[in-house]
C-alpha cells in the first residue's frame, strides 16, 4: 500500500452541493433559494426571535423576578449517601470529597434528610435540615455545625 493509493471507503464521502453552476446541475438559476424575498437576497437572513416587525415574544412578555446577590450555593448531601461510611467515623468535607459524594464544597455543605441512616456518625457540615438532625441523633450520631 502506498500513500498515493489510499482512498476513503466507498460510500463514506459525498460530493459537495455546487449551487448556482448552471441549469444542468439542477441547482442553477435561483441556486436553491426560491424566487425573490428577503431570504433570497445576499446577506438575507433574519435574527433569531425576529417576527417580521411584530413586537417579538421576548419583548411582549413581562420581566419577572431577579437573582439575589447574597444567594448561597450549598453542596447537598442526603443521609442515604452517608451509608457508605463505617459506624463511628467522622464525616467532614474532606471525607465527602474523597468518597465522591460531593464534587466541591462551594459555599458550604448542607445535609438533607432524604433516605435513612442506620449508623452512628459524627457529621461536620455548615447546615442541616431539621428532619436530618432528628434522624442523625435518633441513629446515635452527632452533629457539628462548622
Amino acid at each position: 500500500m502506498q500513500l498515493n493509493t489510499i482512498k476513503p471507503a466507498i460510500g463514506s464521502t459525498k460530493n459537495r452541493k455546487r449551487i448556482g453552476r448552471g441549469v444542468g446541475s439542477g441547482h442553477g438559476k435561483t441556486a436553491t433559494k426560491g424566487h425573490k424575498g428577503q431570504k433570497a437576497r445576499s446577506g438575507g437572513s433574519v435574527k433569531p426571535g425576529f417576527e417580521g416587525g411584530q413586537m417579538p415574544m421576548h419583548r411582549r412578555l413581562p420581566k419577572r423576578g431577579f437573582t439575589p446577590l447574597s444567594k448561597k450555593d450549598y453542596a447537598l448531601v442526603n443521609l442515604c449517601q452517608l451509608e457508605v461510611f463505617e459506624a463511628g467515623s467522622v464525616i467532614d468535607a474532606e471525607a465527602l470529597l474523597k468518597s465522591g459524594i460531593i464534587s466541591g464544597v462551594r459555599d458550604g455543605i448542607k445535609v438533607l434528610a432524604t433516605g435513612d441512616i442506620t449508623r452512628a456518625l459524627t457529621i461536620k457540615a455548615h447546615k442541616f435540615s431539621a428532619s436530618a438532625r432528628e434522624k442523625i441523633t435518633a441513629a446515635g450520631g452527632s452533629i457539628e455545625e462548622i
